[in-house]
């Protein structure tokens, strides 16, 4: 199993439009320090499966390689708008799993297209696609949104992005489950006292802390992360590590 950071950045992304800050003037001249949408890819045994669809150009690298499935953490436009083109395209459906939410993106939901998607996944029941098990775990969004917890060939990661802390109930089914890879949202630097749909980064790293895998990293992160990074050094622990678009996993 492989698995690859497509976008580590919030919403705005990075640079951030209108924005002058070291981290944006950085990433306007050095691509490598861009931040997309955040959305990610396991292969396995030769398929594709997407995490999240909030890439503009995703239609454009289905093309090249088509998903056997589309696992949506949840509903918010930057973590679904890819999939507006990918649906009118054509050849067999692609089946598309994501949280249960009445609302969801509703023309998404009216016209899909190619797009097949099935019905809410439950908390805590696992799915099999492609020789692996993946467990769908409640997050604290704004929306109804699930992380994913990925086993296969003998390896345990724990996709969890767009969350504020976790739910008593999933950190409880993680410290059972010991992920040795967890890929964590820390969108805000510590100097975002009062973080409302997401982590800062003192609290990503006391969930990681908790958990205790043998390897974090941390994705969904906004341009005043990158900042602080370029101001002073980020005391990271040594098994943790900022995410970057394009990085790759081998699991």
């Amino acid at each position: 199993m492989r698995f690859r950071f497509v976008g580590t950045g919030e919403s705005a992304q990075v640079p951030r439009f209108g924005c002058d800050c070291p981290a944006c003037q950085r990433a306007r001249v050095l691509n490598c320090h861009r931040r997309g949408p955040c959305s990610a890819e396991i292969r396995v045994d030769g398929a594709r499966i997407l995490l999240d669809a909030g890439r503009m150009d995703l239609a454009d690298s289905c093309q090249q390689e088509r998903p056997i499935a589309v696992l949506l953490t949840h509903y918010h436009a930057d973590h679904v708008q890819g999939l507006f083109h990918l649906r009118w395209g054509t050849g067999e459906p692609i089946p598309v799993y994501g949280p249960k939410d009445a609302q969801g993106c509703a023309d998404l939901h009216k016209n899909p297209g190619i797009l097949s998607f099935q019905p809410g996944l439950k908390p805590f029941r696992a799915l099999l696609l492609n020789g692996l098990e993946i467990i769908p775990v409640p997050l604290n969004h704004s929306k109804p949104t699930l992380g994913y917890c990925i086993a296969g060939l003998g390896s345990k990661l724990a996709y969890l992005t767009d969350t504020l802390g976790l739910p008593g109930e999933t950190e409880r089914f993680l410290r059972q489950w010991q992920p040795d890879k967890v890929i964590l949202d820390a969108t805000h630097p510590n100097s975002h006292h009062e973080p409302r749909n997401h982590n800062n980064l003192d609290m990503a790293l006391a969930i990681i802390d908790r958990l205790s895998p043998a390897q974090a990293w941390l994705t969904h992160l906004s341009h005043d992360v990158d900042a602080h990074a370029m101001h002073e050094p980020l005391c990271l622990p040594p098994n943790v590590s900022l995410a970057a678009d394009g990085l790759e996993i081998e699991c």
